[in-house]
Order: C-alpha cells, then structure tokens, then sequence
C-alpha cells in the first residue's frame, strides 16, 4: 500500500469517526438523525437530522489542532454554495414534514482516540438565492 493510499484510507477513517462523534453530539441535544452522508451529482452532506420543525443540513470538520486555522473557517463560500445545492436537490427528491432548513457546521479539535472538543454552530451559513 502506497503512503499516499495509507494516508487516504487514515483521513477517510478519522472523517468517519468525527461525524459519529458530532452525530452523536447532535443526537444528545435533541436532533433526530436522519441520513449521514447524503450523496447527489451536486456533492455531499455529511448529517441530515431534523430539529422540531427544522430540516438541519450538517457538515462536520476535523483538525487534530488549530494552529493553522479553525476547522469551521475551511468552510468557504463555495463549499457553502454546494452544500446549499445539495440540500435543495435532497428537498426535491424526499418528501419531509419540516417547514424550514438550516445549515449547522460542527467542529472537533483535538485526537479522536480521546474526547475531541466539539464545537455546535447552528445557523452557521444561510441559503443565498
């Protein structure tokens, strides 16, 4: 196995982890889990949990530290645009009772070996027409 397929295989798994710990943490403050990792031509949605009457879109990110930037910042507008997309194009294809949506980020610093510090920013970024 090459280092750059070790490597892969090493982010994939600790992406893995840390939306099962967020999904976890989300489940804990009352959402309702609903689908992880939604996939459509326009891209991904890492967790679709539902709060009361609100459809949540989740993305979840990683860092093991902050000193480069916060996790929450990687987040750029047109990664913020696909996920936008994507949740519409979700909203086309199934039929939910929420009235409303909102796109929520959660962080995790730290080694997931141990408890990562997780950070909830609902209403992270808003739909833009």
């Amino acid at each position: 196995m090459s280092v750059s397929t070790r490597l892969h295989s090493y982010r994939q798994l600790a992406g893995q982890q840390a939306e099962r710990y967020a999904l976890d943490y989300l489940q804990a403050q009352g959402l309702v889990w609903i689908q992880s990792n939604y996939r459509s031509v326009y891209g991904e949605i890492d967790l679709i949990l539902q709060d009361q009457q609100t459809l949540v879109f989740a993305e979840v990110r990683y860092r093991r530290n902050n000193h480069f930037m916060l996790a929450a910042e990687t987040i750029n507008t047109a990664k913020q645009r696909k996920i936008i997309i994507t949740a519409r194009y979700f909203l086309t294809q199934h039929h939910t009772p929420c009235h409303t949506m909102r796109f929520d980020v959660v962080t995790l610093v730290g080694r997931l070996d141990r408890k990562p510090e997780i950070t909830w920013i609902p209403s992270a970024f808003e739909d833009i027409d």
